[in-house]
């Protein structure tokens, strides 16, 4: 029992060190590859698999997210009286809190997975060997670019998600239950801050680089075979989802200390 233990302690130790110095590597990389016009070059392909590709699922997603979210805020705000209000829930429930989640959840299921099998399937085919023996580093050719894809696409995927969901809340308020528009809209911008939509950016930026550097991490590292590609896929999918939750947790309980600090305690109706 202690071998077994011990040895599955060597194994997590070895993995982040591994992930650690994966992480350098590319880091040092990127702060290179900015300023090449091959790295954008290749990044175009990549920016439009991550983007254009996942807004159909964005669409859909955020849009019934929003959906959900009025038709059950709309019965509380209904039984105090101020249904013109129900904006302001929906806002600040989906701007800086949901919209991030719901597009990394969708980038790390729809494109982090694609990008393990396709960087696996290069280390399973030796692929990545062959640009290590033309003394090509491959870190600087093949992750650079998927990193900087999903680190700069995820916010705009975030944006619409957004975008998607504050229609369809508008869409059950002023259609369904004839809420003027006019004051939907102005509550909804009254109750947002700054500091809202800095935290729902600052959330996607780094759910997007957490997607991009785990997926290519575990493509690098896979094991042989198709098993291997395949467990590596899911492994990816599974540890970038936790991550986004737990540092969603941690970024939103800062953000609202800020917010506390800044405005004070604000009463949303």
């Amino acid at each position: 029992m202690l071998g077994a233990l011990g040895a599955k302690t060597y194994r997590t130790l070895h993995a982040f060190g591994e992930f650690g110095y994966f992480s350098y590597h590319l880091a040092i990389w990127l702060l290179a590859g900015l300023f090449e016009w091959r790295t954008w070059k290749r990044f175009l392909p990549l920016a439009y698999e991550v983007g254009n590709r996942t807004l159909p699922v964005i669409a859909v997603t955020g849009t019934f997210v929003g959906l959900v979210l009025a038709v059950q805020s709309y019965d509380q705000v209904a039984a105090a009286g101020f249904e013109e209000r129900m904006g302001v829930l929906l806002s600040v429930t989906l701007i800086p809190e949901l919209g991030p989640v719901l597009a990394g959840v969708m980038v790390a299921g729809r494109v982090g997975g694609r990008l393990t099998a396709e960087l696996g399937t290069m280390r399973v085919t030796e692929q990545i060997a062959a640009l290590q023996v033309m003394g090509a580093d491959p870190i600087h050719h093949l992750v650079v670019p998927r990193f900087l894809a999903c680190l700069l696409i995820t916010p705009m995927l975030t944006l619409f998600a957004d975008l998607c969901g504050s229609m369809a809340g508008w869409f059950i308020a002023v259609i369904l239950k004839d809420i003027p528009s006019t004051p939907y809209w102005y509550y909804v911008a009254d109750a947002l801050r700054t500091i809202d939509l800095l935290e729902g950016g600052l959330k996607s930026l780094f759910f997007g680089g957490v997607i991009g550097l785990i997926s290519c991490y575990k493509g690098f590292t896979c094991r042989a075979g198709a098993e291997g590609v395949g467990q590596a896929t899911t492994e990816a999918f599974v540890q970038s989802f936790i991550v986004i939750l737990v540092a969603d947790f941690f970024i939103g309980t800062m953000f609202s200390g800020l917010y506390l600090m800044i405005y004070g305690f604000k009463s949303l109706i």
